[in-house]
């Protein structure tokens, strides 16, 4: 079993509520996740998505810092190619300054998913391909090191030490592997692949100032519940909006799980919800744990990072309650 476990989540906006709503939901289940014992809360940034909130990371990181006392606190992540490296960097010397040793730094590739949000944020599809001489120049605006503006620091950010994680897809691992950094490795739903990806990560691993070993996250969801069933129907919303957005274009806002299974669907939504459905570590608790001994077997991994989103609320958070008592938290 994996003993360290920790919370990411996307701020996903409710039918019928606000985004304030949705903001504020993550700052009240962070508190949640510190008291059930989670070692770290992250936030995500997705832009023009009607529905998701969290489009600030940094901002919202600072508001559960603020909310909290003992957790971690971070992003899952900030997309790097769509900001300037000091800008980041000078972000998180803000938060670290404010909440010492309790912040991280999470970092991924990802650009905006269309041409309209690239162009609105200054980038191109290209950019991601930068993403390895970003994080370079980010680090070295933490340590002192960066060459790219002689002359310029970024303040508070130098001589801070805020953990940076690389949220890998592709070539994300290798990246982390290079750089010597802790890679956060998604999904559960193929696990045959993390366990690959985690090995080509451990293998050309080359030890950093900043981590000496490998350091493996796997990420996926994970919904816990008295019954098989209880749990299915808290993926039941999230899959119905994936399915949504690849049928419709856009990602809507989460329905309650009954009135999802009321939908009359086309042949092509219905495969599309069904796939989404299946795969996820889900069940009773003893189910889960089950499976997450599995999952722990075929990567080694030092640490899960859990995600999971629905439109019961009170369902969501007892799922977190069963995970904590099933890991040990």
């Amino acid at each position: 079993m994996i003993r360290t476990v920790s919370v990411l989540d996307r701020s996903r906006t409710l039918e019928g509520r606000s985004a304030a709503s949705a903001l504020r939901d993550t700052v009240g289940l962070a508190r949640v996740a510190e008291d059930l014992g989670y070692h770290r809360f992250w936030v995500s940034e997705h832009h023009s998505v009607p529905g998701v909130a969290g489009s600030a990371p940094t901002v919202l990181a600072a508001a559960v810092a603020g909310a909290t006392r003992r957790i971690r606190v971070g992003t899952g992540g900030v997309m790097l190619p769509n900001h300037q490296p000091m800008v980041v960097a000078e972000q998180f010397g803000v938060l670290e300054a404010l909440f010492p040793g309790r912040i991280d730094m999470g970092l991924g590739r990802s650009v905006g998913f269309t041409d309209g949000i690239r162009r609105a944020l200054g980038r191109g599809a290209g950019d991601a391909d930068r993403f390895e001489e970003q994080l370079t120049e980010l680090l070295g605006w933490f340590d002192g090191g960066q060459t790219a503006h002689p002359g310029v620091h970024a303040r508070p950010a130098e001589g801070l030490d805020v953990p940076a994680f690389v949220l890998a897809t592709g070539a994300g691992a290798a990246i982390a592997a290079r750089a010597g950094l802790p890679v956060v490795l998604g999904d559960l739903r193929d696990r045959e692949r993390l366990a690959g990806a985690a090995d080509a990560y451990r293998a050309a691993f080359r030890p950093s100032a900043r981590a000496a070993e490998p350091y493996v996250v796997v990420s996926g969801t994970v919904a816990v519940a008295a019954t098989s069933h209880e749990a299915r129907r808290i993926l039941v919303p999230e899959a119905w909006a994936l399915a949504r957005s690849r049928t419709r274009g856009s990602f809507p806002p989460l329905r309650p799980a009954e009135e999802v299974e009321a939908l009359e669907m086309s042949p092509k939504e219905r495969e599309l919800y069904e796939g989404a459905l299946a795969g996820h570590v889900h069940g009773t608790e003893e189910e889960v744990a089950a499976q997450l001994s599995e999952v722990a077997a075929l990567t080694g991994a030092d640490e899960l990072l859990v995600t999971a989103s629905t439109y019961d609320r009170t369902a969501l958070l007892d799922s977190y309650g069963r995970l904590a008592r099933i890991t040990g938290l």
